[in-house]
């Protein structure tokens, strides 16, 4: 008789369970949290900062989680919250993301970034419902590199404080899995884009910001670094196809990059979005900036082999998306 055919393992559902998610009023926090609300997970998000144009509150969603109320810096915070809710799943996101304010202020950056990471990863060590932990490292982590495209065995060899902060957070995940076994895995994502970022200092609100209030968008650099531009739901998709395959432990200390392997200049995507916004302005090139890596981009090869990933839009479909976003939200804001 032929033996009977082996059953697949039962997908991974959300349902009812306990997550933790810091950074969850940013950017990325904001829609990441939206994400798991509607796969029924029952969130719990660490809030510093109360940010009403965030997406996780004009989204509502902010009213249907429970909110924690402190900061990465607080020991204390984290270990109660992560052990009273008796968290299953880790979305580490909070972060200082902001490259100029880290140059200013490394501190405060440091203080966030590195120490907050090791105070998360050794609270979840503490409590032993944690099965599974999502750090966000970043692609700045790996700094500059003569070899492109970086795949996850370029040495991290950050420089600027903001890269540095993701070197050694990254750097840290690892420690405490090699030494504790913490079932911990690590993300390295292009920079993000959609509707939500009101960081307008960024190339893409900031130029459709100027394109809606009609003034000429600016550009800081001299418009030639070279970027991945990854689109924030493609990033949530990412961290939530991770984490729902890391019941197999072959992933724990691993990390993986997310990107859609397309390089761009800053150029490249402001014109872009001129094209989405049928804008005739001219761009105003300043360069300014300082402290930044020139060219920047990542290999996917481990994440589309190993977790079957790929990404879902393409860029001039999101960028449609990420305009549309933020017409509504000047719209509502009577701006």
């Amino acid at each position: 008789m032929a033996s009977a055919a082996k059953k697949s393992a039962p997908a991974w559902r959300w349902q009812d369970r306990p997550v933790f998610v810091t950074g969850a009023t940013g950017f990325l926090g904001s829609w990441l949290v939206r994400d798991l609300v509607g796969r029924g997970a029952d969130v719990v998000a660490l809030v510093r900062d109360d940010v009403p144009g965030s997406e996780l509150r004009r989204s509502g969603t902010l009213e249907r989680i429970s909110q924690v109320h402190g900061a990465l810096e607080d020991f204390d915070c984290l270990e109660r919250a992560i052990n009273e809710f008796e968290i299953e799943t880790v979305f580490h996101v909070g972060a200082q993301t902001i490259v100029g304010i880290a140059n200013r202020n490394p501190r405060s950056t440091f203080e966030a970034n590195v120490k907050g990471t090791w105070n998360l990863l050794e609270a979840c060590r503490r409590v032993p419902t944690v099965k599974r932990i999502v750090i966000a490292s970043s692609d700045k982590a790996y700094g500059d590199s003569d070899e492109l495209p970086y795949d996850e065995s370029t040495p991290l060899r950050g420089r600027h404080p903001y890269d540095v902060s993701k070197s050694c957070a990254d750097l840290i995940a690892t420690a405490y899995h090699a030494t504790y076994g913490s079932p911990v895995a690590i993300t390295r994502c292009g920079n993000l884009y959609g509707g939500g970022d009101l960081n307008w200092n960024r190339i893409i609100p900031g130029t459709i910001r100027s394109v809606i209030r009609g003034e000429r968008p600016v550009i800081r650099s001299d418009g030639s670094y070279v970027r991945d531009y990854f689109f924030v739901k493609d990033a949530v998709l990412a961290y939530v196809a991770l984490a729902e395959k890391m019941d197999d432990r072959a992933l724990h200390g691993e990390a993986f990059n997310f990107s859609n392997e397309t390089q761009l200049s800053v150029l490249d995507v402001a014109r872009e979005v001129l094209t989405v916004m049928k804008s005739k302005l001219e761009l105003d090139v300043r360069n300014e900036a300082s402290g930044e890596i020139k060219h920047q981009y990542l290999s996917a090869k481990k994440a589309r082999q190993r977790l079957g990933w790929k990404p879902r839009f393409t860029l001039r479909d999101a960028l449609g998306e990420t305009v549309e976003w933020y017409r509504e939200y000047f719209r509502s804001r009577g701006a």
